[in-house]
């Protein structure tokens, strides 16, 4: 065994992943975060949640079923081992969601005059309008579902909420089982009329349930309880044996709504015979069966929190700012051409990007355009100008990622679209995802060919741009230029993997290079200017990697870890990891960016990359990691890290038990990075008013270069 590989020196991946999600559930219940905030977040642990059960769960219990017992390679958990930590962890996160909801969301709320109202304590008026609106709105669209010896249980969509029924019949005297799913075109909630200043709602299976009887003439109603289940929905493909990866795609889509159940959510008030029918008929333990003190399925918050007139209770707006690259730049090829040029959403634009690809569409110069998408809005104006561009006689190729979780669906109607516009569109490699974030534009100018490329840590995505933290990069590097031309031409040809000049890619090469910049730290450290790595991503559950950086951590180098959710790593155990520190980051944007610090005996490196250094990424996946050589940009990064590090009020820390906890102040100021990044680009862009937050924003001068 190698002295790295001890099960105690790890933390499980799901359990790594639930305390991410209890984290994004802290943030429900900060005080300073505004009222409306706090629900979004509550929608966000919820369906956080619905997709582990969806996607790690379900694995889980597919293994468990067909008797896969080998333990995970770096805690050596059986699955059965990590189903029993799940169900006692998300038991619990789900009781304190809930203890929350009631105990601090709901009465704030009331103190705002918001009321969630029961069906029982309707007044007479709203009552009537409550009646009226059922009989109109509401009946028409439900289906009294029986089940009994001649109708089975009914195949029930995932993620559906429904109502059990219990039911005596009249005529013959015995009790009867049904279930009504909850139509989900209908709203979630109803605002009721008021005579006061009272904003008053009902949620919709409350109505349903009063009025539910009408459904059934001729029995009498016993009880009503809502319930909800979750399926397996994760995509079972055999891309070998697929001749078109499209059609195959749409075929497992369809299959994915008849998925295996693996969770069951019920009110804790439900009658016990309405429970036991309902395990039994969905054939499920104890472990999966969920009971909650409030209402299923609080994603419905989210829409919630756009209902207009509370904008008093949500974030001051902050919107994007024009990029600091590119103020006073007017021609944007022409910016490029005379230096690299680095955008940092949301705090700067992502229209810059949009642009790029719109003015490529239309100057007569440009002779191809070549972009890799993975997750796209659903209006796109890239996929606009590309269509355009196609039509305009410019060779178009589009890398489509059909196998884009959740949003395989939408992604085949763009790949159509695209198609359909005379765009050539591919699908990528064969058992890989294509998660490179990459655009080439070949472009004729007197006589050579230029390529302008531009380089992501995140999606071509202009609405999640505003909400995500992202690094791109444009440049006309020659060599840079000639890598994108050879991977693009790798994934739509037979070209084995090419002799890169800058960029790295997985699956063959990336986990490599990581490893070998670690190592090199160790190479270069000394007891006077000990090695350096600084490391930003999404998650870290790489196991060579993380031996990779424990060695370096025994061998004295310094290592800080800027990690948003998972993070299989355990810091601060004695001569093994105690070099290394583990933050991880939860505001208002969903930290995404990928950046790579390494000190190299001075000669620093900065990396940025579309890949966390997880096994998937190096393995599964077609990747890219980027150099950053021009000085001023490294600079800018330099300073990004060392923010996000100095931050003290938004960023906790891993301890070595796994646990993740606020970083104490210490009498210093206060500094929360996404708000302080922010003001940066404010200021950058030459904005003269900057109106107060509620945090105090510490003066860049104060930031602690020495963390």
């Amino acid at each position: 065994m190698n002295q790295f590989d001890r099960p105690d020196y790890y933390i499980n991946r799901e359990l790594s992943w639930l305390s991410f999600n209890y984290r994004v559930l802290e943030e429900a219940i900060e005080v300073s975060n505004p009222l409306f905030e706090r629900l979004k977040f509550l929608a966000i642990t919820s369906s956080n949640l619905d997709e582990f059960f969806m996607v790690r769960v379900a694995g889980l219990k597919e293994q468990v079923k067909i008797g896969y017992a080998i333990p995970d390679n770096k805690t050596k958990m059986t699955p059965k081992e990590q189903l029993s930590a799940i169900s006692n962890h998300t038991h619990e996160m789900i009781h304190q969601l809930y203890e929350f909801f009631q105990d601090l969301i709901i009465p704030e709320l009331k103190q705002e005059g918001i009321f969630f109202v029961e069906a029982e304590e309707m007044d007479e008026k709203q009552e009537a309008f409550a009646k009226a609106f059922f009989r109109e709105r509401i009946y028409p669209v439900l289906t009294p579902m029986a089940v009994d010896s001649s109708h089975p249980f009914p195949m029930l969509l995932n993620k559906s909420l429904n109502i059990a029924i219990l039911l005596d019949n009249e005529r013959e005297d015995k009790k009867l089982f049904a279930v009504v799913e909850v139509p989900s075109v209908l709203p979630r909630y109803i605002q009721l009329p008021s005579d006061t200043e009272k904003n008053e709602y009902i949620l919709l299976e409350k109505l349903i349930c009063k009025y539910i009887g009408d459904l059934f003439k001729g029995n009498r109603i016993l009880v009503s309880s809502p319930f909800r289940i979750t399926k397996d929905a994760d995509l079972d493909l055999d891309e070998e044996e697929a001749e078109d990866l499209l059609q195959t795609i749409q075929k497992e889509l369809k299959k994915r709504k008849l998925g295996s159940i693996v969770r069951l959510e019920v009110t804790k008030s439900i009658d016990k015979v309405l429970l036991d029918i309902l395990k039994s008929s969905l054939d499920l333990a104890d472990w999966d069966i969920y009971s909650l003190e409030g209402p299923l399925d609080l994603t419905f918050l989210m829409k919630f929190y756009n209902l207009p007139g509370y904008e008093h209770l949500k974030y001051e707006e902050l919107p994007p700012q024009p990029p600091q690259d590119m103020i006073g730049e007017k021609e944007i090829f022409q910016a490029i051409t005379d230096k690299d040029i680095l955008l940092h959403h949301p705090y700067e634009s992502f229209d810059p990007v949009v642009h790029f690809v719109q003015q490529a569409a239309e100057d007569p110069n440009v002779l191809a355009i070549k972009q890799t998408l993975y997750r796209i809005s659903g209006d796109s104006p890239i996929i606009l100008a590309l269509s355009k561009a196609a039509e305009n006689g410019k060779q178009i190729t589009v890398l489509v990622e059909l196998k884009a979780r959740f949003d395989e669906e939408n992604n085949i109607g763009w790949a159509k679209k695209l198609e359909e516009a005379g765009c050539h569109v591919i699908y990528g490699i064969v058992g890989l995802k294509t998660h490179s974030k990459i655009t080439l534009v070949v472009r004729a100018e007197k006589d050579k060919i230029r390529r302008y490329v531009h380089l992501s840590t995140g999606n071509y995505n202009d609405i999640t741009a505003r909400i995500y933290t992202d690094i791109g990069m444009f440049t006309q590097r020659e060599d840079i230029g000639e890598d994108a031309t050879a991977f693009f031409n790798h994934l739509s040809g037979y070209s084995s993997t090419p002799k890169w000049n800058q960029l790295v890619t997985a699956p063959i090469g990336l986990r490599d290079k990581v490893i070998e910049m670690i190592e090199n730290e160790i190479v270069q450290s000394t007891e006077e200017r000990p090695g350096r790595i600084i490391a930003k991503m999404n998650s870290l559950s790489d196991k060579e990697i993380i031996k990779a950086l424990y060695k370096a951590s025994a061998a004295g180098v310094k290592i800080d870890l800027i990690i948003r959710g998972i993070c299989c790593l355990r810091p601060g155990i004695s001569n093994v990891s105690e070099n290394i520190r583990v933050i991880s980051i939860v505001g208002r944007f969903l930290e995404h960016s990928r950046i790579f610090y390494f000190q190299n005996g001075g000669d620093e490196k900065f990396y940025l990359s579309s890949a966390d250094w997880m096994t998937r990424n190096m393995v599964n996946r077609v990747e890219i990691l980027f150099p950053v050589l021009q000085s001023n940009l490294k600079e800018r990064l330099k300073s990004l890290l060392h923010i996000q590090l100095n931050d003290n009020v938004k960023a906790r820390i891993l301890g070595s038990n796994g646990n993740y906890n606020k970083i104490p102040k210490n009498n210093e100021p206060s500094l929360a990075s996404q708000l302080y990044l922010y003001q940066e680009a404010f200021q950058n862009a030459k904005i003269k008013e900057l109106k107060a937050y509620s945090y105090q924003l510490k003066p860049k001068t104060h930031i602690n270069k020495n963390k």
